[in-house]
C-alpha cells in the first residue's frame, strides 16, 4: 500500500514482517485470524498523520513472517516474546496496543505477562476471559460455541477443510445467538 514502509526484523529467533508509517509514540496493531497487517492499513495512515508511529506486524507464521516447523513453537509465550522483542527493536519501552480477534488474545497475554510494555490497550472483539483452572480452554470453547466453531475444528489435522458453511450462515448464527445477552460460560455457577 502506498506510503507504508515494509521491512523484516529479527525477533525471538524468527524473521518478522512489519508495516509502518510515521514518527512519534508507537501504536502497535495486532491482526486477527485469518488476517494480516493489511487489516490495519487505514488506521496506519490515519494515526501516522496525527503524529504517531503506527506499526503492524504479521504475527508468527502469518504471511511473510517466518513459520517455525515445530508445533511447540506456537505457545502464547513464544508470541508474547516475539512482541516484546519487536517492541525492543523499535527502541521504545511502551506502546499503545490495538488488537483484534487472535491478536486481541495475544494482546491480553502481553498485558498480563509484560504490563510495563503497554501504555494502553484497545481490544476489539475479544473480551478478557480469565482462565478457569477447572476446565481446559478448548473444552470451554466447545461447550460454549460447539464443535463447528473454527478454533475447535482447527484442533484436528485437516479440520480447516471441513469448513463448508457459508459466511452468512455463521454471521446469522452469531447475531441470533444473542451475543452479550445472557451468555453462560461452562463452569459458571
Amino acid at each position: 500500500m502506498e506510503g507504508i514502509d515494509h521491512r523484516i526484523v529479527s525477533v525471538n529467533g524468527i524473521k518478522m514482517h512489519i508495516a509502518e508509517k510515521g514518527q512519534g509514540p508507537v501504536v502497535l496493531f495486532l491482526h486477527g485470524f485469518p488476517e494480516l497487517w493489511y487489516s490495519w492499513r487505514h488506521q496506519i495512515h490515519a494515526l501516522s498523520s496525527l503524529g504517531y508511529h503506527a506499526v503492524a506486524p504479521d504475527l508468527r507464521a502469518f504471511s511473510d513472517t517466518e513459520a517455525p516447523t515445530s508445533i511447540t513453537s506456537y505457545t502464547c509465550d513464544h508470541i508474547v516474546n516475539d512482541l516484546v522483542a519487536f517492541i525492543d527493536s523499535l527502541g521504545v519501552e511502551q506502546v499503545f496496543l490495538v488488537a483484534h480477534d487472535w491478536g486481541a488474545i495475544m494482546g491480553w497475554y502481553l498485558c498480563l505477562f509484560k504490563p510495563e510494555r503497554v501504555k494502553a490497550f484497545v481490544c476489539l472483539s475479544v473480551p478478557f476471559t480469565p482462565r478457569n483452572p477447572q476446565m481446559k480452554p478448548m473444552d470451554r470453547m466447545r461447550g460454549f460455541f460447539g464443535d463447528d466453531y473454527y478454533i475447535c475444528r482447527f484442533q484436528k489435522l485437516g479440520g480447516h477443510r471441513k469448513m463448508d458453511r457459508s459466511a452468512s450462515e455463521g454471521t446469522c448464527e452469531v447475531h441470533s445467538g444473542g451475543f452479550g445477552h445472557g451468555i453462560h460460560h461452562p463452569g459458571d455457577k
